[in-house]
């Protein structure tokens, strides 16, 4: 018996600019609104016909440019002029939801030390780096850990105020459901950020 989780990582999805197939994992899914308004729907549970797009700002552009929404939805629709914000933002706060969950959950190591001890027991699966932090201290750190995923979205500060500490410059997400969710939501968001 295929559970639905698995079922839903399985099916493919169409992007309407590129028509390139994939797994929803790459994509966004937009729907209309009752007041025919172009809505990201990045949980994927909104009701309605769902469009999908490749997570990308150029594939996003072209959409817009080329009345695409209009189109799939067969009738006129408003494409909000922050859509592209609406996606990043909504994104970002999908990341910052899961680390919160992962620190309550006790899944996230804070520290420079702390974290080289955890990547040493092979038990981390994601590393958390903030932007403003030290470049030489960001590749010490991953000298012993280059195979290990790691991105850099927020501050010192942001991070902080996320697992509930001042600052935090460096994080380990340990290995499990977590670290899969976050990397699926950060490669959606570089596609529309650098």
């Amino acid at each position: 018996m295929v559970n639905k989780s698995d079922e839903s990582k399985q099916q493919q999805r169409c992007c309407l600019v590129t028509r390139e197939k994939g797994n929803p994992e790459g994509l966004i899914r937009f729907v209309i609104s009752p007041d025919n308004v172009v809505v990201p729907d990045l949980t994927e549970r909104l009701p309605g016909r769902g469009m999908w797009l490749k997570a990308d700002q150029n594939v996003l552009h072209m959409a817009i440019e080329r009345r695409v929404f209009s189109r799939a939805a067969q009738c006129q629709v408003e494409v909000p002029e922050n859509l592209s914000s609406m996606i990043i933002n909504g994104l970002q706060c999908r990341i910052k939801n899961s680390l919160g969950l992962a620190r309550r959950a006790g899944q996230v190591t804070f520290g420079f030390e702390k974290v080289r001890e955890k990547i040493s027991q092979n038990v981390v699966g994601l590393i958390i780096q903030a932007t403003n932090g030290s470049e030489e201290e960001r590749k010490r750190l991953l000298s012993g850990a280059k195979h290990l995923p790691n991105i850099a979205i927020f501050t010192a500060k942001e991070l902080g105020i996320l697992f509930g500490r001042e600052y935090v410059v460096h994080a380990a997400i340990h290995t499990g459901s977590f670290v899969y969710r976050i990397l699926c939501d950060n490669r959606r968001l570089a596609g529309f950020i650098n």
